[in-house]
């Protein structure tokens, strides 16, 4: 990469401030920039960075104001992280892509394979299946019967994809990740053993959805699984038989979603929080990280804890508690 600081306020619809023709090669964090880097300042409380950063530009806000000049040159934009994300797509979109069939390979007898499409040694691609334009499969995926896999979507190394299901347009699955195997089904048995219920449903991921690593969606008992438009999910995430999870959520990593769940869109969910079984989730919740949800929420709710409750209240609890031992020393 190499562009002036001049391109890049023509490539985000932002403005410079100093010297347009300045070389940038590169990004970097701002405390650790040397020069020919680009860094951002997002959040207000890094601003201070600015003023001994070696990076020799940097993105920031539109009402951005220094206290005292600087080194590096300012790119003005609406939205700094926003506009880092789209230079950074832009770069890798400029990088080589693989392309052809890679040797040893298996694709079953049938299947078309668009020459647009990639497959990586040691793919297997199994029968009936509908792959789309400009998809990359990369080494030791497996794809089963009946799979469908849409237009630009990627598959990477050792990623698994059981039959019959569908993925959607513009979608990313990270490494190790497996969608369709069995929900954990189990009837007991009068003699205190479990009879396996049969798992016909598949799992539908819809467009632009990113899985992470090592992160498992299970196939329904019947019907789908489903992951709709724009969802993000994180590594190491397990979604039970018969979820749905809604449009644009963010998950991050070991989120376990139990049987039957339905989550509604534009939620925002931290690390290990736990969703019980047959329970709805409405839209728009920040959920704070290890919190449980027995039971169902609303819209627009900041919740923490387990049982998760309301932000402001869990703080208070935070202070009590913290205070007991002091309440019984005085006894």
């Amino acid at each position: 990469m190499e562009f002036t600081a001049q391109l890049i306020a023509e490539m985000t619809n932002g403005k410079v401030e100093g010297d347009g023709n300045v070389k940038l090669t590169g990004f970097a964090k701002i405390e650790e920039a040397e020069p020919g880097s680009l860094c951002f300042i997002a959040n207000p409380k890094y601003a201070n960075h600015i003023y001994d950063t070696k990076a020799s530009a940097v993105l920031v806000s539109e009402d951005f104001i220094l206290d005292r000049p600087v080194n590096p040159v300012l790119i003005h934009v609406k939205d700094p992280y926003v506009a880092l994300a789209d230079l950074m797509s832009a770069v890798e979109k400029s990088k080589p892509r693989p392309h052809g069939v890679e040797t040893p390979s298996f694709i079953s007898e049938g299947v078309n394979v668009p020459d647009s499409v990639y497959v990586g040694a040691f793919a297997y691609i199994g029968k009936n299946c509908k792959i789309g334009d400009n998809v990359l499969i990369y080494p030791q995926t497996y794809i089963g019967d009946n799979v469908t896999i849409g237009d630009n979507s990627v598959i990477y190394a050792g990623a698994k994809i059981y039959k019959e299901c569908i993925i959607g347009n513009n979608c990313i699955i990270h490494s190790g990740a497996v969608i369709g195997a069995d929900g954990f089904g189990f009837a007991p048995k009068e003699d205190g053993t479990y009879e396996k219920i049969p798992q016909i449903g598949n799992v539908i991921i819809e467009d632009d959805v990113e899985i992470g690593a090592n992160t498992t969606i299970d196939r329904a008992t019947f019907g789908c699984t489903r992951i709709k438009t724009g969802t993000k999910l994180d590594n190491l995430i397990q979604i039970a038989h018969n979820v749905e999870v809604g449009k644009g959520n963010v998950f991050a990593a070991q989120v376990g979603v139990a049987g039957s769940t339905k989550i509604g869109d534009y939620n925002q969910v931290g690390g290990q929080v736990g969703f019980a079984g047959h329970i709805k989730v409405g839209n728009c919740n920040q959920i704070g990280a290890q919190s449980g949800i027995p039971s169902k929420i609303g819209d627009k709710n900041r919740i923490i804890g387990s049982p998760a409750i309301d932000f402001h209240s869990y703080a208070k609890l935070q202070v009590y508690q913290k205070r007991l031992g002091d309440l019984f020393k005085n006894k």
